[in-house]
Formats: structure tokens, C-alpha cells, sequence
């Protein structure tokens, strides 16, 4: 197999977001690797290193215990959701079926030892009983968790999993001690917790259960995103005909016919038909946009109206709907900060809880209480389980990369999130961010003894065959106002000056007053004056102050003259100290890398590209250059800068969650260890333990729902508006 910088795996039998964890470090471990990305919720992975095999990659991880296998180079969208969808299921139902078995061994067994006790029935067959259905359950249920915790034993690690094996066999093989020295004749005096071990491995499996139904409902936008393309095409044949292929072996370059009311399966431009398309699954603006031959069409849009045929600019499995799930799939499972800080936690807590477990046991036999001691361990192996530490960070990402895609925010990594949520400076390239970057006639003042329509066309005339920006504005104004438009001769034009040509029989000149202006000359006479300027976005003040409630400092970076660049500010809602004009690429990165930080900086130009790299998030529009595009940690697809905003707002949110997840999932464990370790719990600690562990990771998981249910719920507000 050819060596690659990056490789995609997909990953199988990951039981939880401690899994994940586990894998990365198996992938971490292999010469050549950089970095390590591992989703639980999708099973996706992104290794990414020099001198990479994927094969040797995906072996490795197999080995580890989790068998992945070398995705594919480039996504077909139908595939792909279908199986995130049945690897979500089966991953889902491989629980339930633990859970349930789990319960089914645990429950009636239970009850029978604590009727027949009560009822005062227990006999010798009792033990034997409750041995055969430990035994069964420890194979059975407990399987997985051993599996996992002796591939990562084989390693010189430790993980979640570790905590409940040992937690577990602790109880069963003490419990089986004491039920073979009774058989032979010894009382040692102390009860069997052959039911504590079945009812642990119970409810952590249904806490599991949980989870993987729970994740599956957080990483749900991917799967949302991947069925906006449909699953086939109709291709356009030599005859006229169309015959129905798979979108995914559409190829590029041919016709497809999309019928009114249907969805885009592939990008490519018109070739026929004309109609409305609603963008929305990419631009996040719900108005349909006019289109016509010539106009390029997204993949995944709707076709409002009209019967259109298109022709593929790429071919299925390199869509736009592809392109923005692997960004989104990139960015859930990518780290933030306070993840990389958790795992850490997580990764040194596992020796800690193992070293405390066994001081407890030591201390409990010198105080010579061995079954208090026995107890006490299972239980702060079970309870200090950081399964929640875990999740806290990537279930709140999942959701919040999910739902920004869904607006058209497409955030490349959760450390981009982070950072985001924390900007305290927000960067504003003005042309073409700030403004539209397309001049429009402003101001037309004619002399005496001519109008304003005779100067546009005199002006329009000479002006057509030109290409300066300004020539555009003066051309289309013309258009605008329905100026028929005399054709020019002897036309000549000189950079820095303007043009000169001659239009009915008469020299005219358009002269270059400055950026903004020019004047218009007929026979070296002064006829009349042209102003333009560049149109502000229509939500550029709207923006500007949405980030100014959000408590960020806006400011406007520029290679234009000082006083243009303070018009626009004006007109927007920058302060004018906070203006920087007449700046070169250089000297912007050198602004931006001066400004409070956590610093955005939003742009769209090569010239921006330096300043969006050294800023902390680097923010792109659509209609910028694909170098801004690749310095910038977000892209906003849409011609909207409202977005730049809304991410701020959205990471916001997000960071509250997982501080608050992080919050809980520290002062849970803290709190939980020493009422172990001191036997508060008594002697049903280690079912206890097991319910509060299911508990924690359910309250995490029930957080990001809530997370993912608000920022639904505003998206949705956002769109009837």
C-alpha cells in the first residue's frame, strides 16, 4: 500500500469514549505517527505523520483489541452514513444484549438468595447456585471489559475498563475463595459476593447501553449532513435518455438531470434549465438563489422549481456534502485543551485509584476487618471509574461541531472551538470581508449642461472594455439603469491614469482621480465627476454588534487609505482607534500577533492568510481565496460574515457545557473515593458504586443532549426569522 501523510481508519468494537483514548495511544505508539484522532460516537480515526502504512496502522490497532480497517480515499456519502448508522446500532445493541443478559443472570438469582435468607430456606445448594450464575455472568457479560483491560495490560497501561476487571474479579475470586474453604470444611467467617460482582458488570453495562444510544443521538448531525445527498443520480445519456446510477459512481465530467423539487447528488454547473436552489445545507441562508446556465450547483441543495441538468465538476465521492462531513467528522474527534488535560488526569487517576484501593484493603486487615477491606476496594474501584471524566468533553463537541456544520460553520478541530468560545478580539478584514469587495457607483455629478444619465453612458462607453474594478462599477451602473451603451473606438488605457477612446465621433477620457473617484473629460473638457465606493455588507453592522454584546472587542485591519477605512468603520460600528489601515500582509500579522488574545481574525484574501495563522482562530468566507481557506481553523461557507458571531456564541455555549460536565466528573470522584475507602457505603458499596458510576455518565451525556436540544431549538428560531 502507498505511504500517505494522512490516513482515515474505521474503528470497530469501541465500547466507550474511553476506548478511544485507549486506541489513540496504541496509534501514538507507532513510529512515524504525529497525531492521533479517534471519534467514539462515528468510529472514525485520522492519523496523521509522514511515512505512514495504513495497513501496519489498522493492524496495530486490531491488535490492541479493536478491529479497524483502512477507509476508503474519498467518502461516498450514502455509504458512509449507512455505516456510521449500523456501526451505531450494533454497538448500541451489543450493549443492550450485555445489559439485558446481564440483568436477566443477576436479578432472579438475587431475589432468590435474599428470599430464601429471609425465609429462612438457605441450604447448601444456595452457594452453588450463586457460583454457577457469578461464573456465567463473568464470561458471558464480563468478557468485553476483560478483553479490553488485559489488551491495554499488554501495552503497560491502564484505562476505565482496568477499574471494573479488577473491581469485579475482586469480588468473584474472593467470593470463590470462601466458597471452596467452605466446601473443604474451613469457615473463614466472611460472606461471598457472587451476586455483587454479576450486579456490577449489570449496571455498568446498562450505563454502557446508555451511552452508546446516547452518542449515537449526539453525533447524529454527520448522518444528517451525508443524507442530504441522495442515494442515486440520474446520468443523461448520449440519446437523451437518463438511467439511474449510484451517486457514488457518478464520475466527473458527465450530465445528470435533476427534476424540480429534488435534491443536487453531485456539484457541477448548469447546462441546461434554469430554476431556484435552496443553499441552505452549505450557506445556512435559507432563501432559494437563482440559477441559470453557467451557475455552479452544490451538491445536497434542493432544486426548488425548475427541470435543470447539470454537469459534474467532480466526480460522487468528492462532493460538498463529503468534503463538510470529513471536516465535521475531523472536528469531533480532534482534542481541545481540556480534553488533552482530562486524558491526562485520566491516564495517571487509573495507578492512583489501584494504589489507594490496595492501601485500603492493607489498612482494613490491620484493623482486622478483612471484609470491610474486600469491600472497600471494589467499591473505589468501581466508583472512581472516570468514565464521565471521559466523556465530559467529546460528547459537548460532537454536538456543537455537529449543529455548526447544519448552520454552515464548519470548525476544522475542537481546539478551534475552544478557542473560539474564549476570543476576547475579533479581527475584521475590510475588503471583501467587511464589504462585498465589488465597487458600486455611489455618486454621479454632472456639469451644467449635462445629465447624469449622458455622463454614465459617455463614461460606460469607455469604460467596457476595461477591466479595473472601477470600470466594472461604472459599466454596471449603466447596465442598471437600462443605458443603451455606444460602442468605443481607439480606446487606449494607461495604468495608474485611467482610459481614453472615442465615442460618437468625440474623444472622451475617464481619469483616475483616486481610489474612489473619477472624472470624466469630453474633448479635454471637464464634464462631470463619478464617485464608488465598496457596498458594505448588508450584515455587517448587525455582526459587529452581536460580538459587541458578547463582550469582544471588534477590530478592522486594511491595505486601504486611513479615511476609507475609517468610513466603513463608522458605518459598521468599529471604533476608530480601533481601526488599522494602509497596512501591508506583513504588517497585519504583526497587528494581530499585538492584540489581547484569545484573538479571530476573519478574512478572505491571500494577504490575509498570514494574519489568520497567527491568530488564534483563523476565520474564512466562502468567497475568500483557498489560501484562506487552508490558514483558517473555520470556514464559513456562506456569503454572511453573521456567522463569525453566531460561533462565538455556539462555542460559548459549549465550553459552559463541558466545564460543567468536567466539574461534576472531578467532584464526583473526589467526593465518591473516601466514603469508600472509609466503608460508608457498608456492604452493598460496590452496588452502589456501580448505580453512581451508570449515574454520572448519564447526568454528562444528559448535558450535552440538553446542549445539543438549545442550540437546535435557536437554529430552528433563527430560520423563521
Amino acid at each position: 500500500m502507498p505511504y500517505m501523510d494522512q490516513i482515515d481508519l474505521k474503528i470497530g468494537e469501541m465500547n466507550c469514549a474511553a476506548c478511544s483514548s485507549s486506541v489513540e495511544k496504541a496509534l501514538l505508539s507507532i513510529n512515524g505517527v504525529e497525531s492521533a484522532s479517534v471519534a467514539f460516537a462515528t468510529g472514525r480515526g485520522t492519523v496523521t505523520g509522514k511515512g505512514l502504512d495504513g495497513e501496519a496502522l489498522a493492524a496495530a490497532v486490531t491488535a490492541s483489541g479493536y478491529p479497524a480497517t483502512v477507509e476508503d480515499a474519498g467518502i461516498d456519502p450514502a455509504k458512509m452514513a449507512t455505516e456510521i448508522e449500523q456501526q451505531q446500532k450494533k454497538n448500541a445493541s451489543n450493549w443492550k444484549r450485555r445489559a439485558i443478559l446481564g440483568v436477566a443472570i443477576w436479578a432472579p438469582f438475587e431475589a432468590l438468595h435474599w428470599s430464601a435468607g429471609t425465609l429462612g430456606l438457605e441450604g447448601p445448594w444456595i452457594p452453588w447456585i450463586m457460583f454457577a450464575a457469578s461464573t456465567v455472568s463473568m464470561i458471558l457479560v464480563g468478557s468485553g471489559f476483560f478483553t479490553s483491560a488485559f489488551a491495554a495490560a499488554k501495552r503497560l497501561q491502564t484505562n476505565m475498563d482496568t477499574l471494573i476487571s479488577i473491581g469485579a474479579s475482586s469480588a468473584y475470586f474472593f467470593s470463590l475463595f470462601v466458597f471452596i474453604a467452605k466446601n473443604y470444611g474451613y469457615e473463614t467467617g466472611h460472606p461471598m459476593y457472587f451476586m455483587e460482582a454479576a450486579a456490577l458488570l449489570a449496571i455498568i453495562s446498562i450505563g454502557h447501553w446508555l451511552e452508546a444510544t446516547s452518542s449515537a443521538k449526539a453525533g447524529s448531525a454527520i448522518r444528517e449532513l451525508l443524507r442530504m445527498q441522495p442515494d442515486v443520480a440520474e446520468q443523461v445519456n448520449e440519446d437523451g435518455s437518463t438511467t439511474e446510477i449510484p451517486t457514488g459512481e457518478v464520475s466527473e465530467g458527465v450530465r445528470l438531470l435533476v427534476r424540480p423539487g429534488s435534491r443536487i447528488p453531485v456539484d457541477g454547473h448548469v447546462v441546461e434549465g434554469a430554476s431556484e436552489v435552496d443553499e441552505s445545507i452549505v450557506t445556512g441562508e435559507p432563501l432559494p438563489v437563482a440559477k441559470g446556465i453557467g451557475d455552479v450547483l452544490i451538491a445536497g441543495s434542493v432544486n426548488t422549481s425548475g427541470q435543470l441538468v447539470l454537469k459534474t465538476n467532480v466526480d460522487g465521492r468528492h462532493t460538498t456534502v463529503s468534503r463538510i462531513a470529513q471536516l465535521v467528522t475531523n472536528a469531533q474527534s480532534s482534542k481541545a485543551g481540556m480534553q488533552r488535560l482530562a486524558d491526562k488526569v485520566a491516564s495517571i487517576f487509573v495507578p492512583i485509584v489501584l494504589a489507594i484501593a490496595a492501601v485500603t484493603v492493607i489498612g482494613w486487615i490491620i484493623a482486622g476487618d478483612t471484609e470491610t477491606g474486600i469491600v472497600s476496594a471494589v467499591t473505589i474501584l468501581v466508583i472512581s471509574c472516570p468514565c464521565a471524566l471521559g466523556l465530559a468533553t467529546p460528547m459537548a463537541v460532537m454536538v456543537a461541531a455537529g449543529e455548526s456544520s447544519l448552520r454552515g460553520i464548519l470548525v476544522k478541530d475542537a481546539g478551534s472551538l475552544e478557542l473560539a468560545g474564549k476570543t476576547v478580539t475579533c479581527i475584521f478584514d475590510k475588503t471583501g470581508t467587511l464589504t462585498l469587495g465589488k465597487p458600486v457607483v455611489e455618486q454621479i455629478t454632472p456639469e451644467s449642461g449635462y445629465s447624469k444619465t449622458e455622463l454614465i453612458r459617455l463614461a460606460a462607453s469607455v469604460e467596457t472594455p476595461s477591466e479595473h474594478p472601477i470600470a466594472s462599477a461604472i459599466v454596471n451602473e449603466a447596465h442598471k439603469q437600462n443605458i443603451e451603451v455606444p460602442t468605443v473606438v481607439n480606446f487606449q488605457a494607461t495604468p495608474g491614469s485611467g482610459v481614453k477612446g472615442e465615442v460618437d465621433g468625440r474623444k472622451v477620457a475617464v481619469l483616475r482621480d483616486n481610489a474612489a473617484t473619477c472624472r470624466v473629460e469630453v474633448e479635454d473638457s471637464f464634464i462631470g465627476r463619478i464617485s464608488v465606493t465598496d457596498e458594505i455588507r448588508p450584515d455587517a453592522k448587525d455582526t459587529i454588534a452581536r460580538l459587541g454584546t458578547l463582550g469582544v472587542e471588534v477590530h478592522m485591519l486594511s491595505g486601504d487609505r486611513t479615511e476609507n477605512a475609517i468610513a466603513v468603520a463608522k458605518e459598521v460600528g468599529i471604533k476608530t482607534e480601533h481601526v488599522h489601515a494602509e497596512a501591508s500582509p506583513s504588517e497585519k500579522t504583526e497587528i494581530v500577533s499585538t492584540l489581547p488574545r484569545p484573538s479571530m481574525m476573519v478574512g478572505d484574501g491571500i494577504n490575509d492568510a498570514a494574519a489568520l495563522a497567527a491568530s488564534d482562530v483563523g476565520v474564512a468566507i466562502a468567497s475568500g481565496t483557498n489560501v484562506a481557506m487552508e490558514s483558517a481553523s473555520i470556514i464559513i461557507p456562506s456569503n454572511s460574515i453573521e456567522s463569525t458571531a453566531e460561533s462565538v456564541s455556539i462555542a460559548r455555549d459549549t465550553l459552559k457545557t463541558i466545564k460543567q460536565n468536567l466539574v461534576f466528573a472531578f467532584m464526583y470522584n473526589v467526593a465518591a473515593i473516601p466514603l469508600a475507602a472509609f466503608g460508608v457505603l457498608g456492604p452493598h458499596g460496590p452496588l452502589i458504586a456501580a448505580a453512581a458510576m451508570g449515574f454520572s455518565d448519564v447526568t454528562v451525556i444528559g448535558n450535552a443532549i440538553l446542549l445539543k436540544r438549545k442550540l437546535r431549538q435557536q437554529r430552528i428560531m433563527e430560520n423563521m426569522q
